[in-house]
Formats: structure tokens, C-alpha cells, sequence
């Protein structure tokens, strides 16, 4: 199973049918993809499942239905065990960005944590789950394909915000703020920490 966002909307790719209140399940193989996604953000439904035949081919179909933009990110711990996060679009969130030319995915992943917030000493610790949430640029809705990696940093420096990406804020948060933080954040980032 797999889960797409549309905002914290989820559609869910899966094998089986389900029923709960507030859910529609959709043929995956013959799904309008535009019109679910305009049910989402327009209507109270909850959310979508889409189902397919064979679990395991279920994501390769839907990533077929729309433009893909993949990413890398990180969740970067630093010696106090806070978290960086960055408040962009009202709010909090994880730095992140796409892929340029023919760097690898870990290197995406550490050059946009250093653009965005200006941590140095990046090391990648291990992957975290990849999230996919779907998004409108130029009138065009794609998916965002993001691999995130844990990290740490001994960086005590001064945090910088990118604000050409519309970032206001970067800030190392410990566990009792992260959790009030999640009250404002995506459903994906909360999946993360």
C-alpha cells in the first residue's frame, strides 16, 4: 500500500476495496486522475482509494498518470537531538528539493539542506521512507517524489533562511517543540518525524 497526498488528503494505491464513511474507491486502471484530484480539494470526501490487481505494480501505473519531479531531502538531527525544520508557505517543514543534472539522489538531498538553511557537515545516517504528494505549478498537476535520508550535523553556526525559495524561518526544534510544530506541518513530514 501506498499513499499519495493532494494537500493531507490521502489517495491510497491498493489491492483491496474498502469502506470506510467518506472514502471512494476508484479502478486505478481507468481513473480520471484530474477529477479526483479536483474531488479532494473541492469536496468533503476524506479521501481516495485507487485499486489495482497487483500491489506491487500499483505505484509504476500511477506515477504514469502524471509529470513526476523527484527530490531529496533530509531530517538532520544535531548533537542536542533537535531537528531542523524550515517555515516556508505558513508552515513547518522539512528542506527539500529537486534533483539538478546528473547528481545522485544523497547528493540532492545534502546540497538542498545547505542551501536552504546553511547546516554544514551534513552525514547521511540512513534513508527514511520516500513520500509522494501531488501539486499545481504553471496550471499543471505533478507528482513530487521525495527520497528522504536521516542526517546529522555538529553545525552550531548561524542558521540562514533560503528566502528566494520562500523560506522565512530555520530553526532547530526539540521534541516538545517538533510536536507542537506538527500541529502546522504536512501529513507527509509527520509520516517523517
Amino acid at each position: 500500500m501506498t499513499t499519495i497526498f493532494v494537500n493531507d488528503k490521502p489517495i491510497i494505491l491498493t489491492s483491496e476495496i474498502g469502506f470506510e464513511t467518506n472514502f471512494k474507491n476508484y479502478l486505478l486502471d481507468s481513473v480520471h486522475i484530474g477529477k479526483v484530484i479536483k474531488e479532494l480539494n473541492t469536496s468533503s470526501v476524506a479521501g481516495v482509494r485507487l485499486i489495482g490487481k497487483n500491489e506491487s505494480k500499483l505505484l509504476k501505473k500511477f506515477l504514469k498518470k502524471l509529470p513526476n519531479v523527484v527530490a531529496g531531502g533530509g531530517k538532520v538531527l544535531n548533537t542536542k537531538g533537535e531537528i531542523l525544520f524550515i517555515y516556508r508557505n505558513d508552515k513547518w517543514d522539512l528542506p527539500k528539493g529537486k534533483v539538478e543534472g546528473k547528481e545522485s539522489i544523497e547528493e540532492t538531498s545534502i546540497r538542498e539542506v545547505e542551501e536552504e538553511t546553511k547546516v554544514k557537515g551534513l552525514k547521511i545516517v540512513r534513508p527514511l521512507d520516500t513520500t509522494y504528494h501531488i501539486f499545481k505549478r504553471n496550471g499543471r498537476h505533478k507528482i513530487k517524489i521525495t527520497h528522504w535520508f536521516e542526517m546529522t550535523s555538529n553545525y552550531e553556526g548561524k542558521l540562514e533562511p533560503q528566502e528566494n525559495e520562500g523560506i522565512t524561518k530555520v530553526e532547530w526544534l526539540n521534541p516538545k517543540q517538533t510536536l507542537k510544530a506538527m500541529e502546522n506541518s504536512y501529513a507527509n513530514i509527520k509520516i517523517l518525524v
